[in-house]
């Protein structure tokens, strides 16, 4: 292979790069070398959500034939509601949690917004997206830099985002031709300033002859160098907005069949998965979690349900689950672990198959203690050989279960207890990814007043609370350091609400360490660093974070019980039994309050707690 290149004068030794696969020179040369020579780079890019939009069309096809994406409504007000919303989990370009801000502020109304901000949603010109903003919505005057440069810059509120803007500019205030125009957009772009300096002064001398001075000329193209520099090919932009705008008009009308074929694409990213099912559950879309029975290998939707792909559970092959939901759609449900062990072909189901359907719950109809079976897979797994090897030889097994006869399955499945509920939803986990039957934290909910636990959402949301006690479970851990060295790390929770992400800091996450294990819940205590200058905060701080399983099991110190019928304390269950609690009594009259202390303490726990609740008495706990 031989680069050409005119400033060179001989063939440049080439070498292999391992990583990349290409041949690349071995010395360095101009990076304007290809382009000198009249070579043409072209960029090819594979854009997955294609994929999901023909998908999602086929879907809707099923009920709908006359349906072409083509032909939606680019002007939808319920599409450019949603998008204002924020709520933009998978749609294209528009997920990340700037984009969101971005959006909500911005209140897009015409395919224009959601090109522009494509466009500024970058380095650089990130900065201008205020002003686009406060410009649309009245707050500030746009600023045209000249009279004569309103009609190019009106649509963009006086904002210079697309490099064809900086071109017409030269064409209209300069009388540049469009490839002089050209010329002067990749002088600028690249930075090239001998070039530059040039277009300068043709710039400076054409506005001159238009009866600009030559003051003013200067000052505009002082102006419009910054945004040149990082400004970007609109036709780019819109091409993307018009991907991000169908991805938006399918989710707000068609979310079934639109979230079946988005989470088919990313069928073996847990994470996106987890995203995807937090996004179903706000939209109240009922979930059928995985079920062999009704489940198919990949996500699939009709008019009321959303089926759970089986073949996104870890280790479960995508061919053989579609082998084995193909025999189940042409003979019928499985009816036991017999009659899935007898019809299924052993090829189909080894031992790893076998675990992630048993942990995430595919047989939970049929039976349901999950760890029996786990534990039984060893045997399920040698019965199913010996049924397929006497098909082959055309024997009869005559010690073969019957179902009818012995429905129980002793001779295949252990007598042993289930799993507790912690482990059972951990195992869950590990094949999922996430929670899907239950939540670890719904076991605590009964404490959640008690230590004013409120959800991670509602904490962001509410500007009042400052400060709070939110209960979450950790999926995962990544420690980083900074410049200096001190580490720190950013770990991901899930609440009754959401996921979510906050960052520990040296001090924090040195002392909890031990506890910051992947599937253990917490009670962690936030609060709002505010900035000085600015009524909103910069960021969320841990100031303390414990076990919640501690808490059960930690004595209750202090106890404060609340009531205004002096009845009542006749039917306090209160054990006279000398322990650890400190127990104080108020009693409401007549706008007066009356505090009694008890002069032992009592031994109280949360199981008693309970109970006194349940009896009506206002509880305060330390």
């Amino acid at each position: 292979v031989v680069i050409a290149d005119k400033k060179l004068t001989e063939v440049v030794p080439l070498y292999k790069d391992s990583s990349a696969d290409l041949l690349l020179p071995s010395t360095q040369f101009d990076m304007y070398s290809a382009e000198n020579a009249g070579l043409i780079k072209f960029d090819f890019l594979g854009l997955k959500t294609l994929t999901v939009i023909n998908k999602t069309q086929r879907l809707i096809r099923k009920k709908n034939k006359e349906f072409k994406i083509e032909n939606i409504d680019y002007e939808d007000q319920k599409v450019f509601d949603l998008l204002s919303s924020g709520y933009t989990v998978g749609l294209f370009q528009l997920e990340s949690s700037g984009m969101r801000e971005a959006l909500i502020n911005m209140k897009p109304n015409h395919l224009e917004d959601i090109i522009a901000l494509v466009a500024l949603y970058r380095p650089g010109p990130m900065s201008n997206i205020p002003t686009y903003n406060n410009c649309k919505h009245g707050k500030e005057n746009p600023d045209y830099l000249h009279p004569l440069l309103e009609e190019i810059l009106k649509p963009t509120y006086g904002v210079i985002i697309y490099q064809e803007q900086v071109m017409q500019i030269a064409q209209k205030l300069s009388g540049f031709t469009a490839g002089e125009a050209d010329i002067l957009r990749r002088a600028m772009g690249k930075k090239k300033r001998a070039e530059l300096e040039k277009q300068k002064q043709r710039f400076i001398e054409g506005a001159e002859k238009k009866g600009i001075k030559k003051e003013i000329a200067a000052g505009i193209f002082l102006k419009i160098e910054p945004f040149a520099e990082y400004g970007f090919n609109k036709s780019h932009a819109a091409a993307y907005a018009i991907i991000a705008y169908q991805t938006a008009y399918l989710k707000t009308y068609f979310p079934n069949e639109f979230f079946a074929a988005s989470m088919t694409m990313d069928i073996s990213n847990q994470n996106k998965l987890s995203e995807f099912y937090e996004e179903l559950k706000r939209l109240n879309i009922k979930i059928i979690r995985p079920d062999i029975n009704e489940c198919f290998a990949d996500f699939k939707s009709s008019e009321n349900k959303f089926y759970y792909a089986l073949g996104s559970i870890k280790n479960v092959g995508f061919e053989a689950i579609s082998n084995i939901v193909n025999e189940r759609i042409k003979n019928g449900s499985f009816k036991s672990i017999n009659d899935f062990i007898k019809r299924v072909d052993p090829k189909n189901i080894n031992k790893l198959q076998l675990e992630g359907l048993v942990k995430s719950g595919a047989f939970d109809k049929i039976n349901d203690n999950r760890q029996s079976l786990f534990k039984s897979i060893p045997n399920l797994i040698l019965k199913s050989k010996n049924i397929f090897e006497n098909k082959l030889a055309n024997q009869i097994d005559l010690f073969e279960v019957n179902d009818s006869e012995n429905k129980n399955e002793d001779n295949l499945i252990s007598k042993i207890k289930d799993w507790e509920f912690e482990d059972r939803l951990s195992k869950e986990f590990e094949a999922i990814g996430f929670f899907i039957s239950d939540h670890p934290i719904n076991q605590y909910k009964e404490i959640f007043n008690d230590y004013k636990i409120i959800d991670y959402k509602n904490f962001l949301k509410n500007d009042s609370t400052k400060q709070c006690n939110v209960a979450a479970t950790l999926l995962k851990v990544q420690e980083r350091k900074t410049s200096k060295g001190n580490p720190y790390a950013v770990i991901k929770l899930t609440d009754l609400s959401s996921v979510f992400e906050i960052f520990i800091f040296s001090e924090i996450l040195q002392s909890n360490r031990n506890i910051l294990l992947e599937g253990n819940s917490l009670l962690i205590t936030l609060n709002k660093n505010f900035s000085e200058d600015e009524n909103r905060f910069k960021r969320i701080n841990v100031n303390k974070i414990i076990m919640l399983k501690e808490l059960i099991n930690k004595p209750i110190s202090k106890l404060e019980l609340s009531f205004n019928n002096i009845e009542k304390i006749s039917q306090l269950n209160l054990p006279d039994i000398q322990g650890k609690t400190d127990v104080t009594l108020k009693y409401a009259s007549n706008e007066k309050e009356y505090t009694f202390k008890l002069k032992k303490n009592r031994n109280v726990d949360i199981d008693l707690l309970n109970l006194i609740k349940k009896e009506g008495f206002l509880t305060k706990i330390n």
